[in-house]
Order: C-alpha cells, then sequence, then structure tokens
C-alpha cells in the first residue's frame, strides 16, 4: 500500500467512529503501531486529525468544512450567478461530474430538469435529482465526509477511475498565482481523479476565493480549462488571474456575463 493510500486508510478509519487507536489502525491496515504513529503525525500536522493519547480524533475545527447549510448563506447571490453561468456552458447531452460544494450545488440546480448525465459524489447533489424523470444519476460511493454529504479517499477514487465524462466541475477553497487549493487532502486527491476522468475541467469559485491558498495544493490554473468567478465589470483582477491560460468567464449578479477569453 503506498503512503498517501494508507494514510487515507487512516484519515477513513478515525473518521468513521470519531476516534481510533493506535492499535486498532495498525490492526486493520496491517503495519506496524510505529508507522501508524508517523502517520498520524503527519496528518496532525497536515490539519486533518488531532493526535490524543493511543490513537487519534477528527477535530471538527481543524478538519471538517463549515456545514453545508452553513456555508450556502456565504455570497449566495454571487454563487447563483456563478451557477446560471456555468449550467449554460454545459450543453444537452453532456455527461457532468460535480463535486460537492455549495457554488456546484448552484450548477446543480440550473442543470435540473435537463437532458444531462449527473455523477456526483455528492449526497445533496444527488437528492436534487433523484426523483428526475429527465436527468440520469450516478452517485459515487466511499467515504462520507462528516457534516457535508460528500465521499472521499480511495474508494471514491476507484470508481472515478472506471469512468469518463464530459465535463468535470469543481469548486476549490482558494485560487492564488500558484493554483488551485482545498481544504482537505482527502478532497483534493478525489478531485484529482475526477480531473482526470474528463475530457474539459471547469472550476467554479466565488471571488473571496481569489488571493487566497488553502490548506492543499490542487493543480496550477493551466491545468483546466475554464474558470467560472463572479464580479462586476468595473471590477480589476490579478494579472495572473487574466493570463493563467484557463478561459476566464465572469458572472454577474444582474444576470449578465463577460469573459470566455484566455
Amino acid at each position: 500500500m503506498l503512503v498517501e493510500e494508507r494514510r487515507h486508510k487512516v484519515l477513513e478509519l478515525v473518521g468513521q467512529s470519531g476516534f481510533a487507536s493506535l492499535a486498532d489502525l495498525a490492526r486493520r491496515i496491517q503495519v506496524s503501531e510505529s508507522t501508524i504513529r508517523r502517520d498520524l503525525e503527519h496528518l496532525h500536522l497536515q490539519g486533518h486529525l488531532r493526535r490524543t493519547h493511543g490513537g487519534a480524533v477528527l477535530d471538527g475545527e481543524a478538519t471538517a468544512f463549515p456545514a453545508l447549510d452553513e456555508r450556502a448563506t456565504h455570497q449566495r447571490d454571487e454563487k447563483a450567478a456563478i451557477g446560471r453561468l456555468a449550467a449554460a456552458m454545459i450543453r444537452d447531452g453532456d455527461t457532468v461530474l460535480l463535486d460537492g460544494g455549495t457554488t456546484t450545488l448552484e450548477v446543480a440546480r440550473y442543470l435540473i430538469g435537463r437532458p444531462v448525465q449527473i455523477v456526483t459524489n455528492s449526497l445533496p447533489i444527488a437528492q436534487l435529482f433523484a426523483s428526475s424523470q429527465t436527468n440520469e444519476l450516478v452517485v459515487l460511493g466511499g467515504f462520507v465526509y462528516p457534516r457535508t454529504g460528500v465521499a472521499l479517499g480511495p474508494l471514491t477514487i476507484r470508481m472515478i477511475d472506471d469512468l469518463h465524462v464530459r465535463v468535470t466541475v469543481l469548486s476549490v477553497g482558494g485560487i492564488t498565482d500558484r493554483g488551485l487549493f482545498n481544504s482537505n487532502l482527502l478532497l483534493v486527491e478525489t478531485e484529482r481523479a475526477m480531473m482526470r476522468c474528463a475530457d474539459e475541467v471547469m472550476v467554479v469559485a466565488d471571488r473571496t476565493k481569489v488571493g487566497h491558498p488553502a490548506l492543499a495544493w490542487l493543480c496550477a490554473l493551466g491545468d483546466i480549462d475554464d474558470l467560472v468567478v463572479d464580479g462586476t465589470e468595473h471590477d480589476t483582477r490579478p494579472e495572473w488571474l487574466e493570463q493563467s491560460g484557463a478561459r476566464l468567464h465572469v458572472a454577474r449578479v444582474d444576470g449578465r456575463a463577460t469573459g470566455g477569453g484566455t
């Protein structure tokens, strides 16, 4: 088992009950306690869990995203505008992979009733399409991250590796000249698999993410095809964003849109 795969497994096991002992982790993963101890120290330093005497616990403040309903109230109009524009860029008949997040949730709302096939690791997004007579739905399984309803980790990645989609739509936690970031190692590894299975990759993010990194680096800006952000005609965007190599699309809250170039 590779180091990253083993650490994913450690996070899954700790996440199942919120706590796991050193001895139990070593037994279930079939490695030495000293190896697990090093993994726990690494994951602790990365902010994914908290070391305790004899094991580890999920550190809610350090590892969990804010609950989906809490985050949905932030930049609500801007995310709706982004969702509307991003959905308009998706063609009827497309197979679309949507990751979990409040902005991708807005994209999903504008795809309801359209003849597109939806693949998602997000239970909230899947629920939107579960009774649709128009959309076909594929739900990815795996370890469901606490409070978000999003499946992540090795089991999810194995399912993704067997798929091919026309476009993957991702949300991110930060965008800088170094590239795209997200708040969790498991999420980043899952999103990379989502990128690999797609003909095109679209990232949707409100402007509060621009200029701010997050915990884990996902990819360079040039590794994606389209970036959809919100803004106004008077906004000044960083030069590195305008020249990133990705097609930049700017959604305005009044329903208009600009951009489309590189």
